[in-house]
Formats: C-alpha cells, sequence, structure tokens
C-alpha cells in the first residue's frame, strides 16, 4: 500500500527547493551554503536536516525529481528510435521539458555549468534509447550501441544547451527545422 507523504512535508521540501534555485541565480552551487537554503526557505537548520544531510542530498533529491519528470516526458515518444522522426521527437520533447521548467534548468545548467546535471539528462535518454533498441531491429553497422546513442544524443543535449542559454536567437521550431536538415533520414 502506497503512503502519502505528509503535507507538511510536501511544503517544506518544496520551500527548500524554491530557495535553493533563487540562490543558483545568483551563487555557484559551492557557494551555497545550508545556512542561506534555510534563510531563504524561511525553514530551520534543524528542519532541514530532518530532510536532508546536507545541502548535495537535496541537489540530489531535487535532480531526481527533474529527472522522473524528464523520464516521464520521454516516454511520450512514439517513434520506431531506428528513425529520424525518433529523434526529432526527443529533441522537441527535451525542448518542451527544459522551458517548462526553464528557471529552473537556466540556473543549474547555464549559470552553474553542472554537469552533474547534464549527465543525469543524458542518462535518462540513454535508458529510453537502449531501450527501444532492445526491443527493435535496430540498424546501426558496426557501431557499438553506447557510441550510437551518446554520438546522437551529444548533439540532442549541445543544441538543448545553447537554445536554452540564447532563447532569443532561435525559437524552438528553429532548433528542430535546424535539426531536421543535420539529422541523416535513414539511422
Amino acid at each position: 500500500m502506497e503512503t502519502k507523504k505528509d503535507l507538511r512535508i510536501i511544503k517544506t521540501e518544496k520551500a527548500l527547493y524554491q530557495a535553493l534555485l533563487k540562490l543558483l541565480k545568483d551563487k555557484s552551487f559551492e557557494e551555497i551554503k545550508v545556512a542561506d537554503i534555510c534563510n531563504e526557505a524561511f525553514v530551520n537548520r534543524s528542519t532541514f536536516y530532518a530532510h536532508y544531510n546536507d545541502k548535495y542530498d537535496l541537489l540530489v533529491n531535487f535532480i531526481n525529481d527533474l529527472k522522473e519528470n524528464l523520464l516521464i516526458a520521454i516516454e511520450q515518444n512514439n517513434y520506431d528510435v531506428n528513425s529520424k522522426a525518433y529523434y526529432l521527437e526527443m529533441i522537441r520533447l527535451i525542448l518542451d521539458h527544459l522551458d517548462s521548467e526553464k528557471d529552473i534548468y537556466h540556473s543549474i545548467l547555464v549559470n552553474n555549468r553542472s554537469s552533474v546535471i547534464i549527465d543525469i539528462l543524458i542518462e535518462v535518454a540513454v535508458k529510453d534509447i537502449n531501450k527501444r533498441i532492445e526491443i527493435g531491429n535496430i540498424n546501426k553497422g558496426n557501431v557499438p550501441t553506447d557510441i550510437f546513442v551518446k554520438f546522437y544524443l551529444g548533439a540532442v543535449f549541445n543544441v538543448g544547451i545553447e537554445w536554452l542559454s540564447n532563447k532569443d536567437k532561435y525559437s524552438k521550431e528553429e532548433i528542430l527545422e535546424y535539426l531536421k536538415e543535420l539529422l541523416p533520414d535513414v539511422m
């Protein structure tokens, strides 16, 4: 039987997440102290430590929530992994996810250049592609699966970060059109 989280716990965690995000807009994660997070969230340090071991634990929990939301979004892709349409749809879903959480990703990816976040985002996409490769008959030639997957994802995520960093320069639709030209028709 699934137990529901207490509303007070949910509110406290949300306040701590929001405080962390607000602080990340102006400071690097390394510069932020637990006291800063508590002051911003109007939470006592003892309350913070009742929920998290340290600021890294808070960040890991926050990132895991983002990861779950991204995984749910990516699983909406119904195209065959061996098609150009799959990668274009994945890019669209990722850009939609980045856009829906733009303040969060901008603070973490652009302001803090967090390679941990990039690794986690790539891990989510790699799991989806690997799962689909196992199910389907994928023509990747002699290329090992891990190289095949990383090649396409490297392009997808770097373009996503470029778009997030310079949203006034390119629209989401323009990015998708450029990638449609860049991705080969047969994969």
